[in-house]
């Protein structure tokens, strides 16, 4: 009978630590449980062989004594000698062992599975005595439901807002909560709403990955936006006012004379709203664009003219 490398197995290599022998683990199992697999004979077969690496190598005595005597495991008085105190140990009882939820999955590792589903190669090292055992008294392997992956798309004023929407999940319509101040790509957690658990384990969750499309007016960098305003050359010559729109509404801006073309002015807590802290903004930042009259009447060309020499005096 053939060596079966129990490390290449769960992908890991030899010098691996106990944690993420575990972690490894329940990676695969996640992925290759026959209820989530229940035509694939290939996926069946690949979960057999995983569990019996991970009855390995999750178990100190076992380990070491794989690691020790592993490739030689045909030979050696002492292979005889650890075999046989091995026995002795495994005579006062078997351990149970229940995983507690880490990195979003929850579930119980050693489920309900017998000698038979162990390779010669093991009962060969180990011997047998594993048949009929059963984690926690629940019989079956308990996992966490997969998690669901969605798009929602908003308008920039509609991130702005604090508002509801309602999605459709599993054909059930679920009513959300969407917070002011969401970011383009920003991803939000509904826990619970995710794939049903399997033999009683958790649900997955529903993870939002949203989408914030361009407006026309405004572009947004984190919490500020930015914007153009026109003015006319006689405000920006000689000052004034300029009604300014905002996001929510227009205010009034006090223009400084002498005011150049593509001047910037920051409005303070004119931009977007920060992402849950609740009467907080950005700052709205303006530029302005100097607009210059066309179709000069003939007086005010000779009077263009008279300032323009008055300039070069």
């Amino acid at each position: 009978m053939a060596y079966i490398d129990y490390y290449k197995i769960l992908g890991v290599d030899r010098n691996v630590s106990a944690e993420d022998i575990k972690k490894a683990y329940r990676k695969l199992a996640r992925k290759l449980h026959p209820d989530l697999n229940p035509n694939d004979k290939e996926a069946q077969k690949k979960f057999q062989e995983l569990n019996e690496a991970n009855e390995v190598l999750s178990d100190p005595e076992k380990r070491a004594k794989y690691d020790k005597y592993g490739e030689n495991w045909k030979h050696g008085e002492e292979y005889e000698k650890a075999e046989q105190q091995y026995r002795q140990q495994q005579q006062q009882g078997h351990r149970q062992q229940q995983w507690s939820s880490q990195g979003g999955q929850t579930f119980y590792t050693e489920g309900d599975f017998s000698d038979d589903d162990f390779s010669d190669f093991f009962h060969s090292m180990f011997g047998s005595g594993f048949s009929s055992r059963r984690a926690g008294g629940g019989g079956r392997n308990r996992f966490k439901g997969a998690d669901y992956q969605s798009e929602l798309r908003l308008a920039l004023r509609q991130a702005m807002q604090t508002h509801q929407q309602t999605l459709s999940i599993d054909g059930k319509n679920v009513r959300i909560t969407i917070p002011a101040g969401v970011a383009d790509g920003q991803k939000i957690k509904l826990a619970g709403y995710g794939q049903p658990g399997i033999n009683g384990g958790p649900n997955g969750d529903l993870y939002i990955t949203f989408t914030i499309e361009d407006d026309p007016v405004f572009k947004r960098l984190g919490d500020d936006l930015y914007t153009n305003a026109s003015i006319d050359l006689y405000t920006a010559v000689l000052g004034g006012e300029a009604m300014i729109n905002t996001i929510d509404g227009q205010v009034k801006m006090t223009i400084k004379p002498g005011t150049q073309p593509n001047a910037r002015l920051r409005l303070k807590g004119k931009g977007f709203p920060l992402y849950k802290k609740d009467g907080r903004f950005g700052d709205l930042y303006v530029t302005l664009k100097v607009h210059l009259p066309e179709h000069l009447s003939g007086r005010e060309k000779e009077l263009f003219t008279e300032l323009s020499k008055i300039r070069k005096s």
